[in-house]
This record gives C-alpha cells, structure tokens and sequence, in this order.
C-alpha cells in the first residue's frame, strides 16, 4: 500500500524558513517523480514544485528562488526547503506522486506564516 505522509509545517514569521518532508512507503520515490502543492483557504490547490525521477527540478514562479526541492533516496523522502516566506505562502501543503497510473496524495501539513 502506497502512503505518503508530509511534516515539518507550522507557525513561522515573515521571512522565515521551513523544511517540509514527505516519507514514502510501498513505493521507491527515486523511480516516480514526485511534487509539492499547497492550497490556501477559498483558493484551488496550486502547483509548488517538482523532483522527477531523474532528478531534474521544476518549480512554480512564486517558488523560485526562495523553494528548493530534493529528494533523499537513502530515506525514501523528499524534501521542500522554504525561505523568506511570505503571508501568502500561508496554506496546507501535500505531497503527491503518481504510481501504476493512480495518483497518491498526503494528507497535509499546515503552513502559517504571521506578519
């Protein structure tokens, strides 16, 4: 059974950091791509970034560069690196990967950042 489940979300001030992780079980996250959305209150869940299976790095306007995104294989994780973050970084954040053609999702970690 594939899971995927994020942490490292919290209460942070204007241009603070935060590193999100994303575990997964039942899949090998070095074969699939993986990315991060976030999705803040009233708003559609948007792209954040993306780690391909390669390795190659893609990330959304809004993103690049405060964001980085990696992926440790040794512990089947990958990683979201955030800095100078903003209010309106403010939202919940999930990870999601795609897997014998069916999409996988987290459940979510929250990101509030205060003024």
């Amino acid at each position: 059974q594939v899971q995927l489940v994020e942490s490292g979300g919290g209460l942070v001030q204007v241009g603070g950091s935060l590193r999100l992780s994303c575990a997964a079980s039942g899949i090998t996250l070095s074969t699939n791509g993986v990315a991060w959305y976030r999705q803040a209150p009233d708003k559609q869940r948007e792209w954040v970034a993306t780690v391909a299976s390669g390795g190659a790095t893609n990330y959304a306007d809004f993103a690049n560069p405060r964001f980085h995104i990696w992926r440790d294989n040794d512990d089947n994780t990958v990683y979201l690196q955030m800095t100078s973050l903003q209010p309106q970084d403010t939202a919940v954040y999930y990870c999601n990967t795609f897997y014998r053609n069916r999409a996988y999702w987290g459940q979510g970690t929250q990101v509030t950042v205060s003024s």
